[in-house]
């Protein structure tokens, strides 16, 4: 079966929110472009200049409602709309000030008490992913299968925020590609290592409440808690779904 480009997904705002495209514009040693760009810091953080770790953030792994927020992000006003099953929709630029504080108060009521509180929104001039390095996540659909099949239950893509997902690889084929370069329509891009997970996989991003023991299930059926791989962008170009990808 010939692999090909299933979805392309990003998150404008850190864990707050995710939206699926058609197509996309990778540039070199970039991020998926806006994925990340945004992220909103909680009160006991210890920010660094520029990119910072991901536990000064607000996020799925702490307050698993944070799951079930969805966006969509307008380019040309830099606003982010996001839906909560709990909550009324809103449409923010988080550049503005005082709408970045309506951001703010709207995810507080989704973060547990005895959590850090949200406190404000920042960037980092480069997408804040949970790598050092700017990257894009990519994840297999067969192995999500495979893994679905093990727990008895379908895992939604949704729960592993990925970027790219390729149909038609074998499972679990990508960690063999750590080191190696994959072309994806115009662009190459070269698999750099594997993606540890967090309990921010155990909430139904339909709900953001907790059903599945998604770490416990790596851990019992393969060893280890990874799923998916990160990859830089060696070369640009327009990506789409159904382009293929060849290794």
């Amino acid at each position: 079966m010939t692999a090909r480009l299933g979805h392309i997904c990003r998150h404008p705002i850190k864990a707050h929110g995710r939206e699926e495209l058609a197509s996309v514009l990778l540039s070199p040693g970039a991020c998926l472009p806006w994925d990340r760009h945004w992220a909103i810091a909680h009160e006991s953080a210890k920010l660094e200049p520029g990119w910072s770790p991901c536990h000064n953030f607000s996020r799925g792994a702490k307050a698993p409602a944070l799951m079930a927020i969805t966006a969509t992000f307008d380019e040309s006003s830099r606003a982010v709309s996001l839906a909560h099953p709990d909550l009324s929709p809103i449409t923010v630029r988080p550049d503005v000030a005082e709408e970045a504080e309506r951001l703010v108060d709207w995810v507080r009521p989704l973060v547990p008490a005895d959590r850090a509180r949200p406190c404000r929104v920042v960037t980092a001039g480069r997408g804040m992913t949970d790598s050092a390095f700017p990257s894009v996540a990519i994840l297999s659909l067969s192995s999500l299968s495979d893994l679905s099949e093990r727990m008895g239950q379908p895992m939604s893509i949704h729960r592993w925020r990925g970027n790219l997902w390729v149909e038609g690889w074998a499972p679990w084929a990508e960690f063999g590609l750590i080191g190696q370069e994959i072309r994806v329509g115009s662009a190459l891009l070269r698999i750099e290592e594997r993606i540890t997970r967090c309990r921010a996989t155990s909430a139904d991003p339909d709900t953001g409440r907790i059903d599945a023991d998604t770490l416990g299930a790596l851990e019992r059926h393969y060893g280890h808690r990874d799923f998916g791989v990160y990859a830089t962008v060696v070369e640009g170009g327009q990506i789409a779904i159904g382009e293929e990808v060849r290794t």
